[in-house]
């Protein structure tokens, strides 16, 4: 079960256990961000997910989208206890894992309207992540955080070496994901970049350049790298699916949008530590 942590030494020290021990795990931790909400992500994060087990990969989804948690109907499930029972004590990790109507695709979903103040831990989500990488049950553990760049999603984002943005061509989309670039660049080496909702590769290409070219213009970090590993583009069977409680790819499996997110995967795994 979780325990409290005291004081800020032990906060330290635990941080850096996080870091240590993720090495003797199997687990793959890919934290999925925006910055700007409504691009698509938790849908992205729930459609790679059910394709990574079609590559012989066990997988786990939290929920981590902070006051707005819509995993368990992405995902059509109805879970009994959610990471907050986790949180308080009252659960085990086991017991807030479900198991979806999908063969080695587990989730743990979030609370929506939860009162995140009470959490006054600033390492509670990292200790999370660490019991769950310990437990060397999946090849996979996607993190899907909530939009914006608030202290929970910087948290998650500190503790994982594999981070995609998804963002679209909108304008205040690009402004938001260059403003978690800027963030990144200072203490990690990569961001993975995908865009959502966009015609073709090259639209995605051409723009992933732009904002390398402006990161080099503002004098980022100079071994900072952004790598852009493909687009989505845009069904109406998409939003469909969804409010069916549907997966589009697993409905859709020899559409454009699917092939397409199949080359995302290929990519994605090329880069994932």
């Amino acid at each position: 079960m979780f325990n409290s942590i005291s004081s800020q030494a032990h906060k330290l020290i635990n941080l850096t256990k996080i870091n240590k021990n993720n090495s003797k795990s199997k687990s793959k931790l890919i934290t999925i961000t925006s910055g700007k909400g409504g691009v698509g992500k938790s849908t992205f994060t729930a459609n790679i997910a059910y394709l990574l087990t079609k590559r012989n990969l066990k997988v786990l989804v939290l929920d981590a989208d902070i006051g707005l948690a819509n995993m368990q109907v992405l995902f059509n499930v109805k879970p009994k206890y959610t990471l907050f029972d986790y949180i308080q004590s009252h659960k085990t990790l086991d017991e807030i894992i479900v198991q979806t109507a999908y063969k080695n695709l587990s989730l743990i979903a979030g609370k929506s309207s939860y009162k995140y103040a009470k959490i006054k831990n600033s390492l509670v989500f990292s200790r999370i992540i660490n019991d769950i990488i310990n437990l060397n049950k999946y090849d996979i553990i996607l993190v899907d955080t909530s939009a914006g760049l608030n202290e929970y999603v910087q948290e998650f984002l500190s503790i994982s070496h594999n981070i995609l943005a998804i963002t679209t061509t909108d304008p205040s989309a690009l402004t938001d994901v260059y403003a978690l670039i800027k963030m990144l660049s200072h203490e990690k080496e990569k961001l993975m970049l995908c865009f959502n909702h966009t015609q073709n590769y090259q639209i995605g290409e051409l723009i992933s350049n732009s904002l390398i070219k402006l990161a080099k213009n503002n004098m980022l970090k100079s071994n900072f790298m952004i790598e852009y590993i493909g687009n989505v583009s845009t069904s109406a069977n998409i939003s469909t699916t969804s409010r069916l409680r549907k997966l589009f790819v697993h409905e859709f499996a020899s559409e454009v949008i699917t092939k397409q997110l199949h080359k995302v995967i290929d990519s994605l795994l090329k880069n994932i530590k």
